[in-house]
């Protein structure tokens, strides 16, 4: 059965812990624990590895910080021998409004600095990658405070149920396939409520 590789972009240590730029490490910490496994030192990141449905799964939350994302990526990829259509990357997404999620099979970075080097190492665009919209709420020179900064309160109360939706997307991918996946992700909008009852897994 075919395995698949969930790589989160963020950064490591606890100064980017939770801000916008690491919501990859943070969607595949609720995947992580919906499947009760835990994450462990690595060669160039940290591994938990699961199976859902049958389907093996690694999931990798690189150390190599954002702007080198692609070594970790590829050095996992080429151990386990996995074609480019077994690859989901999670990553922020400046371009989309905040908790909106979009899932694409390939496509540019975007000018996303882990999407780029992962690009470039793989010298390919064709990978899937689930992006997480963080909005673009900032003045002119702020991007880098905004996207490595925590949340605003008002998101805070959305952020749980967007995690919880993208970390089912994720299993969705490799369970229904990216059309199936994308057709309802693409279309799903954070609630207002704080009701967090999604069903994370395959429907």
């Amino acid at each position: 059965m075919a395995k698949f590789l969930f790589c989160g972009l963020g950064n490591p240590g606890a100064e980017y812990q939770h801000t916008r730029h690491n919501i990859g490490f943070d969607v595949l910490d609720a995947l992580a624990k919906k499947l009760g496994v835990a994450f462990a030192p690595a060669k160039l990141g940290l591994v938990a590895e699961a199976k859902f449905k049958g389907r093996p799964l690694i999931l990798l939350k690189p150390n190599t910080f954002m702007n080198l994302s692609g070594k970790s990526l590829r050095y996992w990829q080429q151990q386990h021998k996995l074609p480019p259509n077994q690859l989901l990357v999670i990553t922020d997404d400046l371009a989309l409004p905040p908790m909106h999620l979009r899932l694409k099979t390939k496509g540019g970075s975007g000018g996303h600095n882990g999407l780029s080097h992962i690009e470039e190492t793989l010298q390919s665009q064709a990978y899937a990658r689930l992006r997480f919209g963080i909005g673009k709420d900032f003045p002119p020179g702020g991007q880098s405070d905004y996207v490595l900064g925590p949340w605003a309160t008002s998101e805070k109360v959305l952020l749980p149920r967007a995690i919880e939706t993208a970390a089912k997307a994720c299993l969705d991918f490799c369970f229904m396939g990216p059309e199936r996946t994308m057709n309802w992700v693409n279309g799903w909008k954070p609630e207002t409520s704080e009701d967090d009852s999604s069903d994370l897994g395959g429907s």
